[in-house]
């Protein structure tokens, strides 16, 4: 095993947007009132998502944004207040025609990208990635997030079409591998002996294995840290790739996915990756 390195995502973006323009540019206007799994919205309300997250992201670019000093909220205030925001984002950008909306992505997209570039990716991030604890992630981390946000709806306006969704290795592995870095702050209140590990195998083309490992106390709780690679660990549990981005973005629910995944040895401790959520709202 090795500590996990930072995901290296900033090249994934432009490519990954190409995918989604080409799929907006061909859609005939019926395509746009698909619904999708992100109920209520439909394909055009996902589409109108994902730029506002852009315009959010070049509003902290032209205002020198820095790590904010506003009150911390509590996970469920944040979830709250990020669900309000998109919603009134979408409601308001139903007004966008569809032909703009491919623009404005295109157009933003390039720019965020040029965003991200120019940022020290050790440097603290304004925000909170809340999914993986309440401290002020580096760069590469938010930016990471940021892919998998990209890459998660793009595959909810595909599934809604009836088209591929992208699991390629090059596209899905840093997903996953962003994703279980919120391990450690799923087992925060897990209690076990000192040293016990949990290794989680994703298969199929696009996984791979990470070891979580309690290692003392920290802050009067249970230290958990995350390692690459395999172990003789306590705990293994198998899950497929498919089936893991859909339980940690809440496609599946953990009751679902139970009887898809393989847990051996304590089942307990397995259980709790079933729990993880990668995603904010």
């Amino acid at each position: 095993m090795n500590p996990v390195e930072p995901v290296d995502t900033v090249e994934l973006f432009l490519p990954l947007s190409r995918k989604l323009i080409a799929v907006l540019k061909a859609l005939p206007p019926d395509g746009w009132a698909r619904p999708t799994i992100c109920a209520p919205w439909s394909v055009k309300d996902v589409a109108a998502h994902l730029l506002g997250g852009n315009l959010g992201r070049l509003k902290d670019r032209d205002e020198k944004s820095s790590p904010s000093e506003d009150p911390i909220l509590d996970y469920d205030e944040l979830v709250s207040l990020i669900n309000r925001h998109n919603a009134a984002w979408v409601q308001a950008a139903r007004r966008i025609s569809r032909e703009l909306l491919v623009e404005f992505l295109d157009l933003s997209d390039r720019q965020v990208v040029r965003y991200f570039k120019s940022l020290a990716p050790d440097a603290p991030a304004p925000i909170t990635v809340g999914w993986a604890g309440s401290d002020l992630p580096p760069n590469w981390f938010d930016i990471a997030r940021e892919y998998t946000e990209k890459w998660l709806h793009q595959q909810h306006i595909r599934e809604a079409l009836g088209l591929p969704v992208l699991t390629e290795r090059k596209w899905l592995y840093p997903v996953l591998d962003t994703f279980l870095r919120g391990l450690p702050h799923a087992y925060r209140s897990v209690e076990a002996e000192n040293g016990a590990s949990i290794t989680v195998q994703i298969t199929g083309p696009a996984g791979g294995a990470w070891t979580l490992v309690r290692e003392g106390r920290f802050a009067n709780r249970p230290y958990w840290r995350l390692y690459a690679g395999d172990s003789q660990a306590a705990c293994r549990v198998q899950i497929d790739q498919d089936l893991a981005w859909r339980l940690f973005t809440k496609g599946v629910s953990p009751e679902a996915a139970k009887g898809q995944v393989h847990i051996d040895g304590n089942a307990a401790l397995g259980e709790q990756v079933l729990e993880m959520v990668s995603i904010m709202a």
